[in-house]
């Protein structure tokens, strides 16, 4: 039997108000339609901007075990779609037994992908360019968001979206992502890439990208030695912030007829 019901997971620097449009697109197509937020996260946008401590006091196991307890609760296994560190903790989530098959949009990349284009670098300077940023939730201006998330977006359109979904990341978690390939032993975005009964994978990159360029995706695919299916995509034109660039309807249709025609 088909999937019935898609888990949406966000990335840093936004909540799962960052999925609006597809949320509301999948349920007109009959989908049940969950997008849990990260542990802590329940508040609005505004509330975090006004407070970031739940931001702060997140943690990559904490996110992990929370979205597991969601997938638990359902009677079939889900699509799962992640966006950004939410395409990373997608992965994660198939290697540990859940869903029937997952999509990573721009993913943050899991533990071994050693790829890091010069435009992450810039991405992310703003919480890396300090190890003191380690104990901060770290906000971006309008300028850095622009660069990082809409680079393809109007300046309004931009704007208008910084100001709807953006909030701080923990600099705790960016600096750990960074120093897992330096550390002894598996650390928190680790996957076995042999994982022979893991479900189907698609990585979806948009070329634009600069915080997540589509070399993390490929290199990331790569990685991946078992027998399951894995396979990669490119959208020409596409920003960071893929799920709210116009057209976004045509790739969470592919991406959804994707999944369903692979779902284990």
């Amino acid at each position: 039997m088909a999937p019935d019901t898609i888990v949406l997971v966000h990335g840093f620097w936004v909540t799962p108000r960052s999925w609006e449009n597809w949320i509301s697109h999948y349920e007109a197509k009959g989908f049940r339609v969950i997008a849990p937020s990260y542990p802590g996260y329940e508040v609005e946008v505004e509330a975090l901007n006004a407070d970031p401590t739940p931001i702060l006091n997140s943690t990559v196991p904490q996110i992990i075990e929370h979205y597991e307890s969601v997938l638990r609760a359902l009677e079939t296994p889900p699509i799962i779609i992640g966006h950004s560190a939410g395409g990373a903790f997608t992965q994660i989530l198939l290697d540990h037994g859940f869903g029937a098959a997952g999509v990573a949009l721009n993913s943050a990349p899991t533990e071994g992908v050693r790829v890091v284009p010069l435009s992450q670098v810039k991405s992310t300077f703003p919480v890396l360019k300090s190890p003191a940023n380690r104990h901060k939730a770290v906000p971006l201006t309008f300028e850095q968001w622009q660069y990082a998330f809409t680079n393809t977006f109007t300046e309004e359109e931009g704007r208008a979206l910084w100001q709807r979904y953006a909030i701080p990341a923990n600099g705790g978690i960016l600096w750990g992502s960074v120093l897992a390939n330096f550390r002894p032993g598996h650390q928190d975005t680790w996957v076995n890439y042999h994982n022979d009964s893991r479900a189907p994978l698609l990585f979806v990159s948009g070329s634009e990208d600069h915080i997540m360029p589509p070399a993390i995706q490929e290199s990331n695919a790569k990685h991946y030695k078992s027998n399951t299916v894995t396979e990669r995509r490119e959208y020409q034109g596409y920003a960071h912030l893929l799920p709210a660039q116009k057209g976004w309807e045509r790739i969470a249709d592919e991406v959804l007829d994707w999944a369903v025609q692979h779902a284990r």
